[in-house]
């Protein structure tokens, strides 16, 4: 089997694996920081929960419906997020969002993405990237203190009424 074919069961296996079985969903009472994010195109809905102690995140999770593309990103991107500072995580968000479209925005060098990689496959659909970044941006909402919801359509509502949409 050849490098893509390779990168491609792993991305399958992965993203499987974080949907059916999350990593940190759940509510985290002690949690100082929260923001709820929204696709209205696929109907993916997660809040992102995190524990910010000085500059550091000292513990993460999140809880929602969304496809198995947002779970599985939001599940490791709470376990990447724990014992990071501030500017790690954003060096860690900018390389993920540049991972994930394709551009470069982050300084060249930067954090390993580790099993992050596995989304590299996610540029050739592109309609499934707000999938992969919803939960990343709901947490920049979290760590700025917003608390407010956050949406992947600009000037969409995000109402919890609206019943989801399958992707």
């Amino acid at each position: 089997m050849n490098g893509n074919g390779d990168l491609r069961e792993l991305y399958q296996e992965v993203i499987l694996d974080h949907g059916k079985r999350p990593r940190n969903f759940r509510q985290l009472p002690d949690a100082n920081r929260h923001a709820e994010g929204y696709n209205p195109l696929c109907g993916d809905r997660e809040t992102v929960y995190l524990k910010v102690e000085g500059d550091v995140v000292s513990d993460a999770s999140f809880q929602g419906a969304g496809c198995a593309i947002s779970t599985a990103s939001a599940s490791m991107m709470t376990e990447r997020l724990k014992g990071k500072s501030r500017a790690e995580i954003e060096a860690l968000f900018a390389k993920f969002h540049d991972l994930i479209t394709g551009e470069k925005s982050a300084a060249p060098g930067g954090p390993d993405l580790g099993k992050l990689e596995v989304f590299s496959g996610v540029r050739e659909f592109p309609v499934r990237i707000k999938c992969a970044t919803l939960p990343w941006h709901t947490m920049k909402a979290a760590l700025a203190g917003d608390g407010e919801t956050i949406s992947t359509e600009d000037g969409a509502e995000a109402s919890p009424r609206e019943e989801p949409k399958v992707c």
